[in-house]
This record gives C-alpha cells, structure tokens and sequence, in this order.
C-alpha cells in the first residue's frame, strides 16, 4: 500500500534509512477545523470573528502528521459548511476525479469540511466518486486555535485510515473522534459535545486508534463509488429537491410552496413511522397529480420507511433508512436518471 520512497538523512549509527510514507492527498473545503479564532478560548464564536486558514496553514498548525504521510494538498473551496451548495458537490466529486488522474499512485484523499453538512457532502462522494481508494471526510467541532481541539486528532487519525489497506474499498467514510463511520448512514447528533457524529441502530465501522492501528469491525452493503451508476462528468447542474418538515398540526403551504418554486421531488419529513400530518396530504396529492416526486423519510432519526401498499398505489417512494437530509441527496442523482416512481425506488432500494 505504501508508493512512496523517502531517503531520510544518516541516522545516528551511521546508516542511510530508507522510510516508506503513503502518499496521501488532501483537500480542503473550509469548516471548523480552517478556522482560528480570537484566541484559545473562543471555541463558540470563531466563525463571525475569526480567519480561515489554508491547507498549508493547517499543516503548519499540525507538523506532526506529516510524519505519517507524504501529503499533498489541494485547496478547493473556503466556506462554512452551511454556505455549501449542491454546485460545491459537483465541483468537489470532479476535483476528486482530477486529482486521482493526475496525482501518480496517491494512496488515499482526505477532505476537510464544516460539520454542519457533512454527511450531505459525504453521501453524495460516496455515489459518485469512481475510485476505489480510501476517501475520509473529517471536520472539527473546536477551531484549529482553539483550546483542546480536536482538528490534529482529526487530520492524523484521517491520513492513517486513508493510507490503510483495512479501509480501501468501503466507500466513503467520515472521521472524528477516533470513529470510523460510513457515509451513507452517519449524522450529526450533537452541536458541540466532540462524539456529535453517530451511526443509529447500525454503528461505527471501527476505531483509528492512538497506537496508529486501524480497527474494521463492519463493512457497508450498499452499493457506492465504482459500483454506482451515477455519472456527473457531464452534469452542470442538479434538479432541485426539498425537504418538507413535520410536526402536530403542519399544512400542506410549504408543500405547495416547493411545488411553485420548481421542486422536481420533495422528501417529507414525516412522523415515524412514515406518516405525514393529515392537514397536508391534501397538497401532497396535489404534487403528485403534477408529476412531482414524494419521498416519505422520517424525522425519528433511525428506522426504515415501509412501503405501505397505499404508498405503492399513489406512487409515493419510501427512503429505506435514509434521513430526510441524505434522501434528498440521492432524490438529486436519481432524477439525473429516471423520472419514473417505481425507478426512483429501485435506487432507494440499493442505495
């Protein structure tokens, strides 16, 4: 798995070293972990008062991890994860593919990101990157300048779990905390605490430990990355998808709302186990007579969506286990394929 040749200077008894480095790319997006802030204990209020730093600003911050690969860095964007767009998402998937193409014999590619909409970002490299090599998507929930942050853990746990040869061919994963979770299942469950991303009902995929080992426990079945069908070199743009929220006593006006603004699909967010309030079926019947697309997901955060046959007889698809956030994600790149409801639940059924 190690590519890379690195002649080290005469050690102390007189001998020339030769060390073995993965040759590992790393991307940079912006988030928590570019950040500086005021000083050490701003760690709340960095994004409206602090700067951003670069990949080579970061690695400066963090000599030691260049200890453990030969890294070469790419900046790609510079925002907040809540300024992130789905353009970013093409932008980034085609970087990727750049990047691969022309960095000879790389090992494995990180990506810094905001947390905020990680997993959305992840979930869709996870089906559309054509690689086999390890991609690990990191964050931070304390600034680099902050005071016990977590940005090197991070960045050194992520170079030792892309350059393993446990990791390559799992698809996309994101990593803090020590914690290797898969991209399609992994969300955001906690503002601040540093354990914020979780994987319900499933679990982690495994640990990157301090003594640099690199622990697989599980590996996702789903389909993703080479095996998927979704090809973006070609696309400039994704159909618009929202997401629809529920709660006692919601109507159907943002319903309609997307409807007017375009939407080609809308997710609902429905009451678990999979039902919409019943003030706003009557615009959810509405959007389905006009072609729209209705996915139910669930705002429980775990669980499948089953497939009731009234869903079935309106033509409603079911998420699976999908949140409301990462149906919309593959809702985009369905309908790059298929406007069809039975199609379009064929891909929630193997994605």
């Amino acid at each position: 798995m190690y590519t890379k040749l690195e002649l080290n200077s005469i050690n102390a008894k007189g001998v020339s070293v030769i060390n073995l480095k993965p040759k590992i790319a790393f991307l940079g997006t912006g988030g928590t972990i570019s950040y500086t802030g005021r000083d050490s204990l701003d760690v709340w209020e960095y994004m409206d008062y602090g700067t951003r730093l670069n990949i080579s600003d970061i690695l400066k911050r963090f000599p030691e991890v260049e200890e453990a690969a030969d890294i070469i860095p790419f900046d790609v964007r510079q925002v907040s994860s809540s300024g992130i767009l789905p353009d970013d998402w093409l932008a980034l998937a085609k970087k990727l593919q750049e990047v691969e193409q022309n960095s000879a014999t790389i090992d494995g590619i990180i990506i810094t990101h905001g947390t905020a909409t990680l997993e959305e970002t992840a979930y869709f490299i996870n089906l559309t990157a054509k690689t086999n090599l390890p991609i690990v998507i990191i964050g931070a929930q304390r600034p680099s300048s902050g005071f016990a942050t977590d940005a090197g853990s991070n960045l050194l746990s992520a170079i030792r779990v892309a350059a393993s040869k446990e990791t390559k061919g799992l698809g996309v994963m994101v990593l803090l905390n020590e914690e290797i979770q898969a991209a399609r299942e992994v969300t955001k469950t906690s503002t601040l605490r540093l354990e914020t991303f979780q994987t319900p009902d499933l679990g982690m995929l495994g640990y990157s430990d301090p003594d640099g080992k690199v622990a697989i426990y599980r590996k996702p079945s789903r389909l993703h990355t080479n095996d998927t069908e979704f090809d973006i070199s070609n696309i400039s743009d994704l159909p618009r998808v929202d997401i629809v929220s529920n709660y006692a006593g919601a109507d159907g006006v943002a319903v309609d709302a997307f409807v007017d603004a375009g939407a080609k699909a809308i997710i609902i967010s429905a009451l678990a186990p999979g039902l919409p309030a019943s003030l706003q079926m009557v615009s959810i019947e509405r959007a389905l007579k006009k072609g729209i697309i209705i996915i139910y997901s669930t705002r429980a955060g775990s669980g499948r969506v089953l497939r009731r046959q009234s869903m079935i007889d309106s033509g409603i698809v079911a998420a699976d286990n999908l949140n409301p956030q990462k149906a919309r994600v593959l809702a985009m790149l369905a309908l790059t394929k298929s406007n069809d409801p039975e199609a379009i639940q064929k891909f929630f059924d193997r994605y």
